[in-house]
């Protein structure tokens, strides 16, 4: 079975001009064009084009999605990673439908909903990666510590965060390098912010744990594309990790 590319595109809900970039960026390439210069495509490329579209979701650019396919051993475990990172957005928002509807039939029996329930879902998606990382006590004080804030300061903190953002990004694009004095004091100000975050090695003045967090979370940027999309694009991410290592290093 094959499609043309006009069929693809509407089945995949892009544009046949979005495909032509895919096949120019060397993304993906039709099974093999017609003597009339049409583009057909068999199931293994709508199958990597399943993937593309998954990772671009992501917020993955384009260079870091070619990355990740001409680096891959095997398809099969690829199509695992993305049914795992599926499964795992599936689950938070049942817990958003279970919160959402928690607080909508509290108010329709005229009772006070839960608030702890009715936030369930929105600021833990990362819950399952900080067990595993730095254990269950690490996610429950820092979770109650940010659910006990009030809006505003939830709003602030989470303004603190995007400056903190910004301001790596500014330092990437200005061609500064990850040991400079600038790269590094952002790396301290990085870290004094995980310093406010109770639970946190850092917050608990255990050296030698909150070295291992640093660096631990240095590499997450890298190689989760969640954060590589946040710091603009893999060489973003790359940047603010080796920044980190360096100031773990040398002056934790």
């Amino acid at each position: 079975m094959e499609w043309t590319i006009q069929e693809l595109a509407a089945r995949a809900g892009i544009t046949s001009r979005t495909l032509r970039h895919y096949d120019r960026f060397g993304l993906l390439v039709p099974s093999r064009v017609g003597a009339n210069g049409y583009r057909y495509y068999n199931p293994a490329a709508v199958a990597r084009l399943q993937r593309i579209l998954l990772m671009r979701r992501l917020g993955m650019g384009l260079p870091a999605i070619a990355e990740v396919l001409a680096e891959e051993v095997d398809t099969l475990d690829g199509l695992r990673a993305h049914i795992a990172a599926l499964e795992e957005e599936r689950d938070r928002i049942e817990r958003q439908i279970h919160s959402v509807r928690h607080t909508l039939e509290a108010m329709q029996a005229g009772v006070e909903p839960r608030m702890d329930v009715m936030l369930a879902g929105f600021n833990d998606r990362y819950k399952d990666e900080v067990i595993s990382r730095w254990g269950e006590r690490a996610f429950q004080v820092s979770n109650d510590w940010w659910h006990g804030k009030s809006l505003d300061q939830q709003r602030a903190w989470k303004q603190d965060t995007e400056d903190l953002v910004a301001a790596w990004i500014a330092a990437v694009k200005a061609g500064d390098s990850p040991t400079s004095e600038h790269a590094q004091s952002l790396a301290a100000r990085h870290v004094q912010w995980l310093s406010q975050i109770p639970g946190t090695p850092t917050a608990e003045g255990d050296r030698e744990r909150s070295i291992e967090m640093v660096n631990g979370i240095g590499d997450m940027f890298v190689d989760d594309p969640r954060f590589a999309a946040m710091y603009d694009d893999e060489a973003g991410a790359t940047f603010v990790r080796d920044a980190l290592h360096t100031y773990a290093r040398t002056r934790m």
